[in-house]
């Protein structure tokens, strides 16, 4: 906040897209975009000084910042008070002298949620990644990388199952998206080729791929755009005008599933998909981990390169949340929150607490 207040005493204009409250608070003039994201969003709500927005009934970050991070708050101890004595479940590291951790000892209750906080550069990512988390997938006879220096770590028998969330982009490829990170889009490729025309045609499941040769765009390879190279300027991306950006060729489009077409199920907004998949069983624990994650807006086929960092992160999480769990799963997550309204932070609470 001091190195934007420096920039502004110099003259500068500073706009910031940001969702800290504390850098919210400090804000000389605020404005508030929404209702929701995606297409449900696209509405100035408010719009003032700090005080105004938070005396502005329509402002749903207003109304966050007065009660719902207290009450969220209050819940969230509620819920999660930490039983504590010999009998709580506990992995414990023992000796950490990895990076700058000092050889210390940390305890990590079982059946609870624990926050591992401190300033950049603290060790935080060297003790639970580096140490517990390789350490754990090792024990469990996984692929890790050598986990760093530590005498022991006591509990491990006590977890069958190891997921780590970290803040890696899904991939920079237009093929990436929510539907294929996830593994929706094989089930739905295989929805395609059981229909009456496709298997009249001889379609299998690799004809509604647009990364295999044959029912994809060959125009556009499957990307549903084209590069224009531009002279003096930074390479612009438009529409296929071949498939206009469906991707799939006109013979492939012509295969309906419940009347829709491979490309207009992939623009499904992914709680419409949830209703219109309602009796496909296979296809609903990773929809409905994306819609109550808060991503209900995006669409299934909607490029991952489009994805703000917080969307990306949480359809990362999605795609572990809508795993089948014994409960005795290891979850490591990593700032999960990053880039998160105080509306979508709740969406997760709820959703960790389920």
């Amino acid at each position: 906040i001091d190195a934007l207040r420096d920039l502004q005493k110099r003259g500068s204009t500073v706009v910031i897209v940001e969702h800290d409250e504390t850098v919210i608070r400090q804000a000389d003039y605020l404005v508030d975009i929404g209702p929701g994201a995606g297409r449900n969003g696209g509405l100035l709500l408010a719009c003032g000084s700090v005080a105004e927005v938070l005396a502005n009934p329509a402002s749903v970050t207003g109304r966050c910042l007065i009660t719902e991070p207290e009450a969220q708050a209050r819940g969230f101890a509620t819920n999660f008070a930490c039983a504590s004595g010999p009998e709580q479940p506990r992995l414990t590291v023992y000796g950490a002298r990895h990076h700058n951790l000092k050889n210390i000892t940390a305890a990590f209750p079982l059946g609870r949620w624990t926050c591992l906080t401190g300033v950049s550069g603290s060790g935080k990512s060297s003790l639970a990644r580096d140490i517990l988390v390789h350490a754990a997938r090792r024990h469990l006879g996984l692929l890790a990388p050598t986990p760093g220096t530590h005498d022991r770590i006591d509990g491990l028998g006590q977890i069958d199952k190891v997921l780590e969330v970290d803040q890696k982009p899904l991939g920079k490829s237009s093929r990436s998206s929510p539907a294929t990170y996830i593994g929706l889009f094989d089930e739905i490729r295989k929805l395609f080729a059981v229909t009456r025309l496709a298997k009249i045609r001889g379609y299998k499941a690799n004809r509604f791929s647009f990364n295999a040769k044959g029912g994809r765009c060959e125009e556009c390879q499957g990307q549903g755009s084209v590069r224009v190279e531009l002279a003096f300027l930074p390479d612009l991306r438009v529409p296929c005008p071949a498939c206009q950006g469906k991707r799939f060729n006109p013979a492939t489009l012509e295969v309906r599933y419940r009347g829709l077409s491979i490309a207009e199920v992939l623009d499904l907004p992914i709680a419409e998909a949830r209703d219109f998949f309602a009796n496909v069983p296979m296809l609903q624990p990773g929809l409905q981990a994306l819609d109550e994650i808060g991503l209900g807006y995006l669409e299934l086929g909607q490029p991952a390169n489009t994805l703000s960092g917080g969307e990306a992160q949480r359809v990362k999480l999605a795609a572990e949340l809508g795993k089948s769990s014994s409960g005795k799963t290891l979850y490591l997550f990593d700032e999960p929150t990053t880039g998160l309204h105080f509306v979508d932070v709740a969406r997760l609470i709820h959703v960790f607490r389920r």
